[in-house]
């Protein structure tokens, strides 16, 4: 049975469908792909290329990484973590920010940086890198507008409640690529190939980016395929209703980083679906176990 052939079984078994795709961070081309060129949904994903803009935006000197900025947490866009999750304004910088944003895909702050950066930048960013099926439609506080339109409710709460019944079968834009913030698999492991290999921005702003992906503290995606010591996985979930996903690279000592982006639809919209991130996470241990190479030696 190929590796391709085994991660559709694990989507099958796991009652999802998925879309996967895996490459090294080289030149070599090698690749795993299961449905890599189909637009996919990216949900909090999208906090990744607003990273790198954020970043680029550093790089230029439109930006201030070390101005501080006050939130009140109850104006800013609801999440589970992050500043919307406390009672008491705080002031953080923002690089902190970005670093919330990342880590524990803190919603307030991404609606912040996004509306410092503006939308243009991030799909200049997307277009200079080639990513031409990569699109932002705005932050999660649009998303939630629309999900709270789409459902008939009041307020961002009931909307999530409403998308957690089973006996619903909900049609709303959060769940079409054709609606809302969308990319393709392949896109995601290019642009992370591209950030690994230091080609988005500065080598500082790079290693800035590349660390706070290794601090983000999901372990239940694509970090439990790899319960080793001493590899690295850097990466960011996007979850919203039925959908789970999470891109990441995956660095094992002494070989070359894999990139590996995994994209699913459930079958059930239960809050939380285990299964599926265990799916997740054996997915992309196929694909990055089949795309495994040491580096030259020195």
């Amino acid at each position: 049975m190929t590796a391709t052939d085994r991660i559709r079984a694990v989507f099958a078994d796991a009652g999802c469908t998925g879309r996967l795709h895996a490459r090294r961070c080289d030149e070599s081309g090698e690749e795993v792909s299961i449905g890599g060129a189909d637009r996919v949904v990216t949900a909090s994903v999208y906090k990744l290329p607003l990273l790198l803009a954020y970043c680029r935006a550093v790089d230029a000197g439109r930006l201030d990484p070390l101005e501080r900025l006050t939130l009140v947490p109850a104006e800013c866009t609801p999440g589970p973590t992050g500043v919307s999750a406390l009672h008491d304004p705080v002031t953080m910088s923002r690089r902190d920010l970005a670093t919330s944003m990342m880590t524990v895909s803190d919603n307030a702050s991404a609606d912040l940086l996004l509306g410092e950066i503006g939308l243009g930048r991030v799909h200049e960013l997307l277009a200079s890198l080639g990513l031409t099926r990569t699109r932002l439609v705005g932050g999660t506080a649009d998303i939630q507008r629309g999900l709270i339109e789409d459902t008939d409710t009041h307020s961002t709460l009931e909307a999530f409640a409403a998308l957690a019944d089973n006996d619903e079968a909900w049609t709303v834009s959060a769940y079409d690529p054709a609606y809302t913030s969308a990319t393709t698999p392949e896109e995601m492991t290019g642009l992370l190939s591209s950030l690994w290999r230091g080609e988005v921005v500065s080598a500082r702003q790079t290693d800035f980016a590349k660390a706070v992906m290794r601090r983000q503290v999901w372990p239940h995606r694509i970090a439990a395929g790899f319960p080793h010591r001493g590899v690295s996985v850097a990466g960011k979930t996007g979850t919203i209703g039925i959908i789970r996903n999470e891109v990441a690279v995956v660095e094992f000592p002494g070989e070359y980083p894999v990139a590996v982006a995994v994209f699913t639809r459930a079958a059930r919209a239960d809050p939380a679906l285990p299964a599926v991130d265990a799916a997740i996470a054996e997915a992309a241990r196929i694909a990055v176990t089949e795309l495994r190479r040491a580096l030259p030696a020195e």
